[in-house]
């Protein structure tokens, strides 16, 4: 049982050395060349491609909630309308006043 396993494993490894060292065979065969009108036709096409491109408008900022964290510290929230017309607060449900 000992052997089976050795030479299962040798086998294993063996696989892709054995893989590197076989012959390259080309088994695409190479496709006709162009014509002077198709190359002409890929470059106008590849012309307006890069046109439409630059078409495109610059990407907004992205939206990053932890941006302030990292360069800049906290700015204040801004006054809630409560506050900003005097109202008295109210106290929260469920919290005891000390």
């Amino acid at each position: 049982m000992k052997l089976f396993r050795m030479a299962a494993v040798l086998t294993v490894l063996a696989g892709p050395a054995f893989a590197q060292e076989s012959p390259h065979i080309n088994l695409m065969a190479d496709g006709p060349s162009k014509t002077e009108d198709e190359k002409a036709a890929d470059a106008a096409r590849e012309k307006a491609y890069k046109e439409t491109l630059k078409k495109i408008p610059d990407a907004k900022a992205a939206n990053d909630p932890w941006g302030g964290m990292r360069a800049d510290p906290p700015k204040p929230p801004a006054p809630k309308a409560a506050a900003a017309t005097g109202a008295p607060k109210k106290p929260k449900a469920g919290t005891a006043a000390n």
